[in-house]
């Protein structure tokens, strides 16, 4: 599969592309962000929610591992930072499986309970405000999403 890339020249572009990203997301759809502490990922879920029709404010599940919003469809944002053990028994693939949007920080702490299609997204620093991002499909609903989003 291709690997799409993306610059963001600050984190109102990040936003504006997470946003139309989020139109065109369906049911049970599977982000994956990576990213070093103050990369981006929470502005580009933000887009996401936004881009859902999410209007309450949006931020980091840091402590509380999983925080849901409800728009066109449901959001689960989820950071497994903290997860001691990566086979701890969670009820992720009630997430995945729910009927909406999961963004997934740090899924490398779980990635024995991902299932084997999602859209993997990794920011990274290139200058004070500048980002790359760069979107690895797994699965072709995947690759068709990066296909119509990068046209």
């Amino acid at each position: 599969m291709q690997v799409y890339e993306w610059i963001s020249n600050g984190p109102e572009e990040t936003f504006v592309f997470a946003k139309k990203l989020a139109s065109m997301l369906q049911e049970n759809d599977l982000i994956l962000l990576e990213g070093d502490l103050g990369a981006g990922k929470t502005t580009f879920t933000k887009g996401i929610a936004a881009g859902l029709g999410i209007r309450r404010t949006v931020n980091s599940p840091t402590f509380t591992i999983i925080k849901e919003y409800h728009g066109r469809l449901p959001l689960f944002h989820m950071d497994v930072y903290r997860i001691q053990d990566s086979y701890e028994d969670l009820g992720f693939d009630e997430y995945f499986e729910g009927g909406g949007v999961t963004i997934v920080e740090w899924s490398k702490m779980i990635q024995e309970q991902l299932p084997p299609d999602y859209l993997e997204v990794t920011i990274t620093h290139q200058g004070d405000q500048i980002r790359k991002l760069e979107f690895n499909p797994k699965g072709q609903r995947y690759e068709s999403l990066c296909k119509e989003l990068f046209k």
